[in-house]
């Protein structure tokens, strides 16, 4: 890409980014709607799967994505918030916009931007004007299915002018409670807004209360439900190099000897929603899969070929590091749990930066069995828990002893690979591990000091959850 375009996709990004940002709700379909009707109705050239849920959404958005597209389906892919580059966001055939796309998409949606904001008392926001952009780039393609992430719950989020074929709800737990509710029938009241009247609602194991809520919501909607457990799930899950071994029943067959590149029980659960939701596509009027088993040859491809980039990815070995992007006490629980299970290090060290909004005891306490020194520092987020207030309530958790305060995360890298460099040397190589977690944006932080790689346009890491 040439200065020229590189210089205005920086220009760009500093207008989406001065909007408000996507953690600040405004509970309004207004904006989103009158925006997708000046451009046409974009949302509407191509079927939806839609994705809701606490934890998994986005794994299991892109699984679905890498089935689809494996089936001979051109994709679109819509996921938030990103690690290192805003046009990660946006993805067309499994690659994310390149710089000067994104350049163009945004140029060709700004007329109708500035007529939406001229007419409305509160403008657009960052997250309206990046679900504008992918409506539009998804038509422009065109897609055959465009699989869409909703930001934040479901009802009120904006992905929610399109209307799911099939609706994912991944698991349910209490985060971003400020905005969803306290507890969790609040919260999944509002997930369950992506089921709509028709729709196929392919529910992960869900809490009792939970699960209540949606099911009164498929009876509402006159939907057809698909629950994790019942109508499909993981018949069996083994260790295996780098990753699991699987065996998944799906609403159609039975998917067998499935090499899944990523660790964790969660992960199995996922991609048994990803399988149960491509079946159930496959069956809609939409496609023409009818209701016949997918080819487990082509399943078994693209499952061998899954990746979920800041999910307990490693990044660098010796010492190992890894990557997570767990910032709730579910999510922290699932990696720890997969962690243990796949690693068998004598000594875990720690790197974590949170947001201020997030439930910050109950995520330490849930590393506190696993992790062996914890290091706390702050990312790039204006919404970064200050560090001294982070050790303070790490403190409380871990004792004195095991935790160290390193403000930038940099330096927290640094002083963590030291730590398990002195343990590799004392007790043998490999000995030691380095998880670097908390955030999305501590994790899409860490990944560009590690890789300086970031995969498409940009690399501003502004205001993500």
């Amino acid at each position: 890409m040439s200065a020229d375009w590189q210089g205005r996709l920086r220009e760009i990004e500093q207008e989406i980014f001065a909007r408000r940002p996507e953690h600040s709700i405004n509970p309004s379909l207004e904006r989103i709607t009158a925006l997708v009707t000046l451009l046409g109705d974009p949302h509407r050239a191509y079927p939806v799967i839609h994705l809701t849920g606490t934890n998994g959404k986005t794994s299991t958005a892109r699984m679905t994505e890498a089935l689809l597209r494996a089936r001979g389906l051109r994709t679109g892919l819509f996921t938030s918030p990103h690690l290192s580059a805003i046009g990660e966001r946006i993805v067309v055939d499994g690659e994310p916009l390149s710089g000067e796309r994104f350049v163009e998409a945004y140029e060709e949606i700004k007329p109708y931007l500035d007529v939406v904001d001229s007419t409305h008392e509160v403008r657009l926001s960052f997250f309206e004007v990046l679900v504008g952009m992918a409506f539009s780039v998804f038509a422009d393609a065109p897609v055959d299915v465009c699989i869409l992430e909703v930001g934040m719950g479901g009802t009120w989020d904006n992905t929610n002018v399109a209307d799911g074929v099939v609706a994912v709800v991944t698991p349910i737990s209490i985060d971003h409670a400020r905005y969803l509710g306290n507890t969790v029938q609040e919260i999944a009241t509002d997930k369950a807004g992506i089921i709509k009247p028709g729709a196929v609602a392919i529910l992960a194991q869900q809490p009792p209360a939970a699960a209540e809520v949606l099911l009164h919501r498929v009876a509402e909607a006159g939907a057809t439900v698909a629950r994790e457990g019942l109508e499909f799930g993981v018949l069996s899950r083994e260790l295996a190099v780098g990753g699991q071994q699987l065996s998944i029943r799906g609403l159609r067959g039975d998917y067998t000897d499935l090499y899944l590149p990523l660790f964790g029980a969660h992960q199995a659960g996922n991609l048994a929603c990803a399988i149960a939701a491509v079946e159930a596509f496959a069956a809609t009027p939409e496609s023409d899969g009818g209701d016949q088993a997918l080819d487990p040859a082509i399943v078994r491809q693209a499952v061998a070929g899954m990746t979920s980039p800041g999910r307990l990815e490693i990044v660098r070995r010796s010492p190992v590091v890894l990557l997570d992007a767990a910032h709730n006490p579910g999510g922290m629980a699932a990696s720890m749990t997969a962690l243990t299970e796949a690693f068998t290090f004598t000594e875990l060290i720690a790197i974590i930066g949170v947001a201020q909004d997030k439930d910050v005891a109950g995520i330490l306490d849930e590393m506190e069995p696993v992790v062996t020194k914890l290091v706390v520092t702050s990312n790039s987020s204006t919404r970064s828990l200050d560090p001294a207030a982070l050790a303070e309530v790490a403190t409380s958790i871990f004792g004195q002893d095991r935790v160290s305060v390193a403000p930038r995360l940099d330096d927290a890298i640094e002083l963590a690979v030291a730590l398990a460099d002195d343990v590799d040397a004392a007790d043998g190589p490999g000995s030691a591990g380095v998880l670097v977690t908390g955030s999305v944006i501590t994790a899409g932080d860490a990944r560009l000091l590690l890789t300086a790689t970031p995969s498409a346009a940009g690399q501003t890491r502004e205001e993500r959850s």
